[in-house]
């Protein structure tokens, strides 16, 4: 099954992850909202508090990641950047979800 509840062709699926990589992609991810975490030590001023309370990295009007280089589309932050960024596995799951979705 998919992230959307549907059946997954897997010869589809592991073609589509070995073509996924962080330098080939469009940082399909860098647009999703990144909780922090106690560990995580990222600049201030790229971060913000959300409705909850909680520390989260700050977007910009467009969307993306404070952190994004718009030109390159690689982290500024790449040594700092979050513990959830760190995890966030290239090519399965949820990365092919962002992938595809935009």
């Amino acid at each position: 099954m998919d992230s959307f509840g549907g059946a997954v062709n897997n010869e589809k699926h592991l073609k589509m992850s070995t073509a996924i990589t962080c330098s080939a992609c469009a940082a399909s991810c860098c647009q999703l909202e990144v909780l922090l975490m106690g560990d995580d030590d990222v600049p201030r001023y790229l971060t913000r508090e959300d409705r909850w309370g909680g520390t989260v990295m700050r977007r910009l009007d467009d969307g993306w990641c404070a952190a994004l280089d718009r030109e390159t589309r690689l982290c500024t932050i790449y040594q700092r950047r979050p513990g959830v960024c760190r995890d966030y596995e290239m090519g399965v799951g949820d990365c092919l979800v962002e992938f595809v979705r935009l």
